[in-house]
């Protein structure tokens, strides 16, 4: 069995830019930009992202995998619905599923 763990929660926000001063002043966060519509928290044991938008409006787990097509292969095994087939972002690869309940998870690899 292929190692997956839960390590990153991503959020949307409409107002990235808000959001970011909000999560600043409220809770001393510190950002770093991934281009003009992505911010991310990073160095703790749960990193928190921010992508612009409105949808999903619900927090989407991200999980971390050591094999990509590995638990690409398994999720679809179980019956996940793929949303987002694998794909290239700044740092690795990874796709987007719908669980039985309707959740969309990330699964991704960090580049090595």
């Amino acid at each position: 069995m292929t190692k997956v763990t839960p390590n990153y929660v991503e959020m949307k926000a409409v107002d990235l830019m808000a959001t970011k001063t909000f999560y600043t002043k409220a809770l001393g966060f510190k950002f770093t930009d991934y281009g003009p519509e992505y911010a991310a928290v990073e160095g703790g044991p749960v990193q928190l992202g921010f992508a612009s938008g409105e949808e999903p409006a619900a927090p989407m787990p991200t999980f971390e995998t050591d094999n990509l097509e590995a638990a690409l292969n398994a999720v679809e095994k179980a019956g996940g619905a793929v949303k987002v087939p694998i794909f290239v972002f700044p740092g690795g690869r990874r796709f987007q599923f719908l669980d039985p309940s309707g959740n969309e998870v990330a699964i991704y690899q960090a580049d090595s």
